[in-house]
């Protein structure tokens, strides 16, 4: 292996993407885009305030302060309905999803139960609802929690059983900062597995695979050339990400020796899958509709966007099958957990799979097929 023939086919693979100012563009800003619009979603994710709107039927001081107290939780802003309008027709009307209504009689059966000590005195509070919105079972669940300490001051009784939270971090982490090593991870692979399909699929169809087994330059230096290519832009991708993330968020992660190492590791394990699917699919349209169809559920079923915790249970069963789970799963051990032991793990899971479909993208690559 020549290392000079290397170096000048990195060279080159370098400048042509870096005159095509437009995929340059786009292979840096897609995934700071993704940073920069979750994030800014999530942001204030512990500190989530609902709107909630609010119909008081009784109009009295009890009700008045009831809602008040409502809004003093921190948990609501408080948009109050006229009572003489229809709850229902106001959600559609105002593309609402879940009125709280307080009835007539609240004021009085309250004073029954403090004043005259009835404890058989309630009253029923109505949540009307859009059943069609994703937000509103979590706004009636902590809907519940707060009317929960409500009740609980009416009776004056002081609560049986309490909780405390107790985290295994030593500092509370943010979505931001979990967020951030699944899209690393993600993006990565995108870089790894389309910029393999589609420089090989082009050089192939313009028969220039073919001619290369008649030029000095060995498979396994353009396989290697390939391989510090794609590094080298996933490195810079990275880069520009962090920097974006400690900018703007003010993020607190580790950087350590794992993240340059699961970098690798993802490009060896999406240039090799990359290698073997052009191994197979002709057209250069073919090969990237191909490399969608592995993409996009990876993408989405491994983790880099929320966890998977919150998929059915064959679904999970199903992510732990790929491999950019591990890569996600590894990065968040060694950057938020600091657990060495746990990305280790992951490092040798992913490592594996990549030596395997690495050596089959070795395999696949035949020059003198022009493939």
């Amino acid at each position: 292996m020549n290392p000079r023939v290397v170096g000048a086919n990195l060279f080159v693979k370098l400048m042509s993407v870096y005159r095509e100012k437009t995929t340059m563009f786009f292979t840096l800003a897609f995934p700071i885009i993704l940073i920069l619009v979750f994030g800014t979603i999530f942001m204030s994710q512990d500190n989530v305030n609902f709107q909630l709107c609010v119909q008081d039927l009784d109009q009295s001081k009890a009700s008045a302060r009831s809602i008040e107290t409502l809004g003093q939780s921190g948990k609501f802003q408080i948009n109050k309905v006229d009572p003489a309008v229809n709850a229902t027709q106001y959600i559609r009307d105002n593309k609402a999803n879940l009125v709280l209504v307080i009835p007539k009689g609240f004021e009085r059966a309250l004073l029954q139960r403090t004043l005259l000590n009835d404890w058989e005195a309630s009253v029923t509070i109505s949540y009307i609802y859009d059943p069609s919105s994703s937000s509103v079972p979590t706004k009636i669940e902590v809907l519940n929690g707060v009317l929960a300490g409500i009740n609980q001051e009416i009776s004056g009784l002081p609560p049986f059983v309490r909780s405390v939270e107790q985290s295994i971090l030593t500092r509370k982490y943010r979505f931001i900062e979990f967020f951030i090593p699944g899209i690393i991870a993600m993006a990565v692979m995108t870089l790894s597995l389309f910029g393999t399909v589609n420089l090989n699929t082009e050089l192939r169809q313009k028969g220039i695979i073919r001619k290369l087994s008649t030029t000095p330059i060995t498979r396994t230096e353009w396989i290697l050339s390939d391989i510090l290519y794609q590094f080298i832009l996933a490195v810079i991708s990275t880069i520009a990400m962090l920097l974006v993330s400690y900018a703007v968020f003010d993020v607190s992660l580790h950087l350590n020796a794992w993240l340059p190492l699961f970098i690798l590791l993802d490009v060896f394990a999406f240039v090799g899958i990359g290698m073997i699917l052009t191994r197979f699919v002709r057209e250069a349209q073919s090969a990237a509709a191909a490399a969608n169809a592995i993409s996009f559920p990876m993408m989405f079923l491994s983790g880099s966007f929320f966890p998977i915790e919150l998929m059915p249970g064959f679904l999970q069963t199903f992510a732990r099958t790929l491999p950019l789970y591990y890569v996600n799963e590894g990065l968040r051990a060694s950057m938020i957990f600091d657990d060495n032991l746990a990305a280790l793990h992951d490092a040798a899971v992913i490592g594996a799979f990549a030596a395997v479909v690495f050596i089959l993208g070795i395999i696949a690559t035949n020059w003198k097929e022009g493939r």
